[in-house]
Parts: C-alpha cells; sequence; structure tokens
C-alpha cells in the first residue's frame, strides 16, 4: 500500500486526536472529608444501582447539638418528612455522576439553608477534594476539602444504613436494604 503525504498526515492527527477523545476516568473521591470551614466531615462513597454515582453523608459535625443540648435537626428541608431526621448521618451529595472531564457533577444539599445547588467534584492532588457548588448555573462558589485519616469525636463509623453509620435517602439506598431511615 502506497501512502502519500498526505494520508500520512492524517494518519498522524488521527493517533494524536484519540487520545483526547477518550474520557478521562475521574479519580475516585472516596474517603472522609473536613469542610473548608472545620464544621463538618463528609464520608464520600460510591453509591446507586451500579455502584458508579458518588453520595455523601455528615458523619461528623463541630457542633452536633442545638441550643437546648439537643440534636440539630434538619429542619428546613423542603421535604417535610425529612424535618426531623438528625443532622448527623444525613445524606447532602446525592448520588455525582461521572462527567467526560473526569469529575463528578449533580446535587448537593445545604442543611443550612434547605437548598440543593449544582456541584462538581473532583480530586487532582491526593488529599484534597475541589468542590464548586453552582445556582441557577452561574452563581458559584468552590471549596477545597482536606481529606482525614483519624477519628473525631462523635464521628459515625459504621456501614451506611448500618449500626452507628449515616442513613442514604432511599432512592440511593442500596437496594434490600431495609434500614433506610429517610424513605
Amino acid at each position: 500500500m502506497n501512502w502519500s503525504p498526505i494520508t500520512g498526515a492524517l494518519a498522524g492527527l488521527a493517533l494524536v486526536a484519540l487520545p483526547s477523545l477518550a474520557q478521562a476516568a475521574p479519580r475516585d473521591p472516596s474517603g472522609i472529608w473536613l469542610t473548608e470551614d472545620g464544621k463538618a466531615r463528609i464520608r464520600v462513597e460510591k453509591c446507586g444501582a451500579q455502584n458508579t454515582n458518588i453520595c455523601g453523608y455528615a458523619v461528623w459535625l463541630k457542633t452536633p447539638l442545638n441550643d437546648e443540648g439537643k440534636p440539630r435537626v434538619d429542619f428546613r428541608n423542603p421535604d417535610p418528612k425529612k424535618q426531623a431526621r438528625a443532622s448527623l448521618g444525613h445524606q447532602m451529595i446525592m448520588g455525582l455522576k461521572p462527567n467526560s472531564e473526569g469529575k463528578y457533577e449533580g446535587k448537593i444539599y445545604n442543611a443550612e439553608n434547605g437548598k440543593f445547588y449544582d456541584v462538581t467534584i473532583w480530586s487532582e492532588a491526593q488529599g484534597e477534594l475541589s468542590v464548586r457548588g453552582c445556582m441557577l448555573g452561574f452563581l458559584c462558589g468552590s471549596q477545597t476539602w482536606e481529606q482525614k485519616g483519624d477519628l473525631a469525636q462523635g464521628q459515625l463509623t459504621g456501614p451506611t444504613n448500618g449500626a452507628n453509620g449515616p442513613r442514604a435517602d432511599a432512592e440511593w439506598a442500596p437496594k434490600g436494604n431495609p434500614a433506610v431511615a429517610n424513605a
């Protein structure tokens, strides 16, 4: 087969372009992360029917009790059925999906105001998780969370929906798990 200079150039361009067309595999963000303000530790883990999504749970709060000495509850939640649930252990990252940029995107819940935001999370450096939340698609803010390997006093350590563990919202709970508290 004779290769012309044009054919050779096209073949070379194809070889250079192919790697950029491949979808970047996101770095697994699973772990315990301290929020930038130091008020909470969030456990990030795989979830969903195929275990390919990312969910996150508040497993430690700097101030777990309210002014009356009772556990804080999610009283600002727009779902009346969830307003009495404890803030410690609730799900806040909702089944993020991998995107073509090697990041995860979806929704995050802010218990401080009872609102959901678009969120993208990714990890470019070991021990750091970048979290970018947006409202209306253009009003955005970013934080960097720090990975924690130690155990904080009062931190939930059990499996999701298990003893001393956080609770998945019903739509993200492992199938066949009767222990879903937030259904």
